[in-house]
């Protein structure tokens, strides 16, 4: 599958409205879009706009994901002028805007219960709309019923011919048939040619015909399990050996530290990764396959899980090493075109260490050019001791952006959770 020629190097920024500013607005968020810009950013992924259902609602806002209605902006965040404004500065600045799409379920209140047929929802043994899982403000659309898939398309047709967004991150994909996927995707492009499509999910099908990237779960709790002593490095070796085996060549993955999830119900990357955060937050830049991901405040290293419900503002930052962090590896990322995702970046080739549960150890090489990562992704100090081959010689060294040199034989102590990414075109 060809994707969009943007989101080959992309990096992906998720922007949670409500929190990211006092006002919680539209046009409050518009003023961040120069910085993220200026930071790396390539496409923002907006959590949902839309109106919110009031039954049921949990907490004093509701949840993003309880739709009232497709084609509508919550009032919250501003009216439809402000978004068509927003998108037109993202797009000024050079940058996508990705809708957060909820194809599984509606609100309990959703306009679709009275305007559409009785049918259009699974129900109950009592003839009410079905709460799928246990998401109680939540209503479950019938995918029997092919009027939805056509509802669910046209609707997404309405933002992109109408408000021109570039595509969607679509929530909990797994939850509906691949072949309504399929169908929409043939739909989209009909429209938009180079329309792009996220999913919440990592299937094995995810792929056929339906979306050009997917979340990698399962490294990211290894990642997790790694930093909180739970797992080693071989079980994060396993986890990225089998990513590559499980997806086509041209599969993306949509790597990260945090998300709304787990901000919200997991905790900040602070309280997961503590002082793992930095070299695996790197690793997500680094993978082969990855287009990573920033969640609202790691641009500023806002240690706090945000409430999912209710107002809890952002405090203002100004940027700072945490914003220059973001800055260097996007500007890696951009740099080097063996770092883009899929298979238009280079091969994963790993040099074997003498700690293998402690030290990952690999170049990502193309023949134009080289990047060397070397990671104690452990607790521990631990003495290194490995050859490099053909890979020594003279770099940039990333994060110091100095001249460096990569030894044919590299041994000596190495701090915990320390890193070094030298880079070279050939």
């Amino acid at each position: 599958m060809r994707h969009p020629e943007w989101s080959y190097d992309a990096v992906i920024y998720e922007m949670n409205i409500r929190q990211l500013t006092a006002e919680g607005t539209l046009r409050a968020a518009m003023k961040h879009l120069a910085l993220l810009r200026e930071t790396g950013v390539d496409a923002v992924w907006l959590m949902p706009i839309y109106p919110i259902g009031a039954e049921e609602r949990k907490g004093s806002l509701g949840s993003y994901y309880s739709v009232r209605d497709y084609c509508a902006v919550n009032d919250e965040f501003g009216t439809m002028e402000d978004f068509d404004a927003f998108v037109s500065e993202a797009h000024r600045l050079g940058m996508r805007v990705l809708l957060d799409w909820v194809a599984n379920h509606t609100s309990r209140d959703a306009r679709w219960l009275t305007e559409r047929p009785q049918d259009w929802y699974e129900r109950d043994a009592d003839g009410r709309a079905a709460v799928p899982c246990d998401w109680s403000d939540t209503a479950k659309l019938n995918y029997a019923n092919h009027e939805v898939w056509r509802g669910q398309a046209e609707a997404m047709e309405f933002w992109l011919t109408q408000h021109a967004v570039d595509g969607f991150r679509c929530d909990m994909a797994m939850l509906v048939p691949i072949e309504f996927w399929q169908e929409v995707r043939a739909r989209l492009q009909r429209v938009k040619s180079d329309v792009f499509l996220l999913a919440e999910a990592e299937e094995d099908n995810i792929f056929d015909r339906a979306f050009d990237c997917c979340y990698a779960w399962r490294i990211h709790h290894t990642m997790c399990d790694v930093a909180q002593g739970k797992s080693r490095v071989w079980a994060l070796r396993d986890a990225i050996y089998s990513d590559a085996r499980r997806y086509p060549d041209w599969a993306m993955r949509m790597t990260f530290t945090s998300n709304h999830d787990e901000n919200s119900w997991s905790g900040s990357e602070f309280a997961r990764f503590g002082a793992a955060r930095e070299p695996m937050s790197a690793l997500t830049f680094l993978l082969p396959h990855s287009t990573p991901l920033i969640y609202t405040g790691q641009e500023f290293g806002y240690d706090h899980s945000f409430l999912f419900f209710d107002k809890d503002a952002m405090p203002e930052f100004a940027p700072n090493s945490h914003t220059e962090f973001y800055r260097t590896m996007c500007r890696m990322k951009h740099s080097y075109s063996v770092l883009r995702s899929a298979d238009r970046g280079g091969e994963f080739i790993e040099i074997g260490n003498n700690a293998p549960d402690c030290l990952l150890t690999f170049v990502r090489e193309s023949e134009e050019e080289c990047v060397v990562a070397i990671m104690n992704l452990s607790p521990y100090r631990v003495f290194r001791d490995f050859h490099t081959g053909i890979y020594a010689g003279e770099y940039t060294d990333i994060l110091s952006g100095q001249t460096a040199t990569l030894y044919e034989h590299e041994w000596g102590d190495v701090e915990p959770w320390s890193y070094r990414i030298l880079a070279r075109r050939k």
